[in-house]
């Protein structure tokens, strides 16, 4: 991604060209198929015993968590889990950085997607001064040989930025504002980002002429239309993993054996939850 004076481009730091949003329909039946394809790239990963990590990073409000929603959506939760991390403890912050991480990667046959990860340090550590000048260089040092130690032992590591412009981030950032429903997804740190944009931008370049390698190498989502960055990153995922669909037998259902006596309590003896749903249903009418 590096350009030949040795810069990184940073497709979100100028506006994007403005993208028709897919049709609805277009977008859900070829959503629908790539997860099914998912499906199939899971049992791959169990039966093979395949480690597999998935990184997204990227703007805030660029649709990270929405697309890790639609990736994890028909897995297995035993096989593929969510890792999203707090804000680390005292005691984490003595440690060396990426050892909070490293408890959280798979074991053979698991997927794991990490919602933002450690590159923290290289993003809002960086620009909000949560770590020193020190700590970020060691970091930009580190990176690319902590991501060589994991491909080196088997495993499978995908890193995704999300871009969005800054005029469809504000957009957002506004109606998750009016949202009651989604005002939790903003922080005063989420909103800072809108007037430390070029320092973001700034940071995310430089992370990239460090990080982005032929062997760890990024892939870039322009996500400005969140349906399209979907369908995109599912599809590109898919096309990085050489999976086979793997043979299941058949599943039969037994036959119900006959019943020995058994009957059941009085109804009467069990609390029940209140049938709410009935009682709107009867008011509504």
């Amino acid at each position: 991604m590096a350009d030949k004076d040795g810069s990184s481009p940073s497709p979100d730091s100028e506006p994007h060209t403005r993208v028709k949003r897919l049709p609805k329909k277009f977008y859900e039946d070829t959503l629908y198929r790539l997860q099914g394809e998912l499906v199939t790239m899971q049992e791959w990963v169990k039966s093979t015993g395949a480690r597999l990590v998935i990184v997204f990073e990227g703007r805030d409000a660029a649709g990270k968590g929405s697309t890790i929603k639609r990736v994890a959506e028909y897995l297995n939760p035993r096989v593929a889990r969510i890792v999203a991390l707090p804000t680390p403890t005292e005691r984490q912050r003595t440690q060396w950085y990426f050892q909070r991480y490293v408890e959280h990667l798979p074991a053979a046959g698991e997927i794991v997607l990490f919602d933002r990860s450690w590159y923290n340090r290289a993003g809002v550590e960086r620009v909000m001064g949560f770590c020193t000048p020190e700590e970020y260089r060691r970091f930009l040092h580190q990176a690319p040989i902590f991501e060589r130690l994991l491909i080196e032992d088997g495993i499978l590591l995908r890193k995704y930025w999300f871009s969005v412009s800054n005029g469809e981030q504000e957009k957002r950032f506004a109606s998750r504002l009016n949202d009651p429903m989604r005002q939790w997804k903003l922080s005063p740190m989420d909103l800072e980002s809108i007037t430390r944009w070029e320092d973001y931008s700034r940071a995310k370049d430089e992370m990239m002429v460090h990080t982005d390698t032929a062997e760890s190498p990024w892939f870039d989502v322009e996500a400005d239309d969140k349906r399209r960055a979907r369908i995109n990153m599912i599809h590109h995922l898919l096309s990085t993993i050489s999976f086979e669909a793997v043979h299941r037998p058949p599943l039969k259902l037994p036959k119900r054996p006959d019943g020995h006596g058994y009957e059941r309590p009085p109804r009467d003896l069990t609390r029940y939850v209140p049938d709410y749903a009935g009682r709107l249903l009867t008011e509504g009418g």
